[in-house]
């Protein structure tokens, strides 16, 4: 009998009960090429958080023009939005890491999925940054006695969790693009206006379709980075649907619509014209993104949207409110 058993598993193939590392919850398998450790800092994701700032400061200068500005909504609605980013960023890292998606990650490295901290731990910090969110949000719905406010900021909270979290994530499947439009360029710059003037300006929507495109190109030029590795851990994103060449082509026709809205609002406030200038890194990100043949040069495109996603909404904003 022990003599069969072992010519048993002698002939048994090497690793045929393993599971595939990108599908495999053990701390081993997280991403076994990452540095020994990821700093919380870099976990936050920083160069993403201009997307968040702009959209703000759309917003509240379109408030301004109808004299409706206030620095406590404006800078609660700010809290908001920069919690629900670094919350979606922690969030992302936790639920990407315990699926093990990141296992063969080529951009920077995850905390969860480094195992640089313990999931739990990720998973409470994020949960704390939308806490704090929340609790802007009740503040502002308390000044402005809009009482349906939570509702809309609960909304906001589940789109910023079940991005990557939850059983069936919308992020796998090719959405993340669209919510990222919704939230946080519609929803981030028309609200904060409307807690601010109780209505929202045609220029207040351009400007967050313009900065909205601007934080999808984001998105698809992050998620292009990843296309081989997302396919091997079954990420479904809209890069790994429309290929490497149909995600460089989306990408140009985001930042094209981008400056394009901004050219819209430049007819009727003349100084936006200036924000026209943003073609200077507009244009090499884009001729980047086209022949890139690296993840460097992929992260180098995405340093330079969102410094364009800042001047954006920084120039519009001024353009708007002056």
């Amino acid at each position: 009998m022990s003599t069969r058993k072992n010519s048993r598993k002698k002939n048994k193939r090497p690793g045929s009960t393993k599971r595939h590392p990108a599908r495999s919850r053990k701390p081993e398998h997280f991403a076994p090429n990452r540095p020994a450790r990821v700093s919380w800092i870099s976990g936050a994701r920083l160069r993403t958080l201009p997307l968040a700032i702009a959209p703000v400061v759309i917003g509240a200068s379109a408030a301004q023009v109808a004299d409706s500005f206030s620095w406590l909504l404006t800078v609660l609605c700010l809290v908001v939005t920069l919690c629900l980013q670094i919350g979606v960023n922690y969030a992302n890292d936790y639920s990407d890491g315990v699926r093990g998606t990141d296992a063969h990650r080529v951009g920077p490295g995850r905390l969860t999925g480094s195992g640089s901290a313990k999931p739990r731990t990720v998973l409470a910090v994020a949960l704390s940054f939308f806490g704090v969110a929340i609790l802007a949000g009740l503040a502002i719905t308390v000044i402005t006695q809009i009482w349906w406010l939570p509702a809309a900021g609960l909304v906001c909270v589940a789109a910023a969790w079940f991005y990557t979290g939850g059983k069936r994530p919308y992020g796998y499947m090719g959405l993340g693009e669209l919510s990222v439009f919704v939230f946080f360029g519609l929803v981030a710059t028309a609200g904060t206006m409307f807690v601010q003037a109780g209505r929202v300006t045609d220029e207040a929507w351009l400007g967050g379709a313009g900065i909205g495109f601007i934080a999808c190109a984001v998105l698809v030029i992050n998620n292009a980075r990843d296309i081989e590795t997302d396919r091997l851990s079954g990420k479904r994103t809209l890069a790994t649907r429309m290929g490497r060449r149909g995600s460089v082509v989306f990408y140009i026709v985001l930042m094209v619509l981008a400056m394009a809205a901004a050219a819209v609002i430049a007819l009727f406030y003349s100084n936006a014209w200036l924000v026209q200038f943003a073609w200077l890194i507009v244009a090499p990100a884009c001729v980047i993104t086209a022949t890139s043949k690296t993840p460097a040069e992929d992260i180098l495109v995405l340093r330079l949207s969102t410094v364009t996603g800042l001047l954006y909404g920084l120039g519009l904003g001024a353009a708007i409110a002056f």
